[in-house]
């Protein structure tokens, strides 16, 4: 296979792949392309390898800055914005981690403890809906501990004891 067509296929796969996760396929695919490429990007040439509008492309190109995993580069004589991602895998994983535990697991958490503490209801109802609250913010808690602890490790720390993890 020719590295073009990898890349094509590497985009359009990773694309398809963030829906699944909520991610919207456009700005995936933007961050998929900037990854694969060895240079920094102008808002014009990612629009050619897209085939997307110049809208789309600024859209997506600030929600990628304001997760923190594409950043704008300086290019010598050139007055356009130039865009890059940072191939560090890793690192990417950890931000992407930090943002969506900021983003979608605290904002939870939040509400599970208010709704845990502020049904003053007293009735078997209200006892097994606190209940519920409690174990479901138990289990978030762990969970972002564990995110918590991730976005703070190194890579061969978190691999070393996921690996132990699920030797046993």
């Amino acid at each position: 296979m020719k590295l073009e067509d990898a890349k094509i296929k590497y985009i359009q796969t990773w694309g398809s792949l963030a829906t699944s996760w909520g991610i919207n396929k456009t700005m995936a695919q933007v961050h998929a392309l900037l990854l694969a490429t060895n240079k920094a990007l102008s808002a014009d040439e990612i629009m050619e390898a897209l085939k997307i509008s110049r809208g789309n492309v600024n859209m997506n190109v600030r929600a990628l800055i304001d997760w923190g995993i594409v950043r704008k580069e300086f290019v010598v004589g050139e007055r356009k914005e130039f865009f890059v991602a940072d191939k560090d895998i890793w690192e990417l994983f950890k931000q992407v981690t930090k943002e969506r535990k900021k983003r979608e697991i605290e904002p939870v958490l939040k509400v599970l403890e208010e709704l845990q503490n502020d049904v003053s209801e007293d009735s078997e109802d209200a006892e097994v809906f606190r209940k519920l609250m409690k174990d479901i913010l138990s289990v978030t808690g762990m969970f972002n501990g564990l995110l918590e602890k991730a976005i703070k490790a190194d890579e061969h720390w978190l691999l070393s004891n996921f690996t132990r993890l699920i030797k046993k």
